[in-house]
């Protein structure tokens, strides 16, 4: 008997996608108009872009082990490693960063939204290519059967 995989719906992807989005215009639109020197912005703009990409590694490997893949110990220190070391360089910079307390939360609350939203766009992506594969769709979009049928 084939199990028949549980999807999310349209409204589920929809809210997931505009809220990455949400969060990634508020971590602009924050660093955009930081007041802070030049340098200061370089160095925020480097810690949300290393906190964002190692969050999606992080996630991504969570969820290959979960499915009984074996990564390496090396492999799983530096994905760890990476998380933590993006996610407390950019928290020790902004808070050492001299610039006014209601700029340091604003910046905080929309990073960490950011952070929060990417595992879930990671996870909601990783459920429909999943689920997709499970049906026997091409991730693509394209149906495998009617591909095959063609060849």
């Amino acid at each position: 008997m084939q199990t028949i995989p549980r999807r999310d719906t349209h409204a589920w992807r929809a809210q997931v996608w505009i809220s990455f989005g949400v969060a990634a215009v508020l971590c602009a639109s924050g660093l955009l108009w930081l007041p802070g020197t030049g340098l200061d912005r370089a160095f925020m703009v480097m810690g949300y872009v290393f906190s964002l990409s190692s969050a999606f590694a992080l996630a991504k490997s969570i969820r290959d082990a979960e499915a009984g893949s074996q990564d390496t110990p090396a492999w799983k220190a530096v994905v760890w490693g990476g998380f933590a070391a993006a996610m407390g360089m950019t928290a020790w910079g902004l808070w050492k960063m001299g610039i006014h307390p209601t700029w340091k939360a604003y910046l905080a609350v929309s990073w960490l939204y950011l952070i929060s939203s990417a595992f879930t766009l990671a996870k909601t992506v990783r459920d429909q290519w999943e689920s997709d594969r499970m049906q026997g769709r091409d991730p693509a979009g394209a149906d495998r059967s009617a591909t095959e049928a063609a060849r």
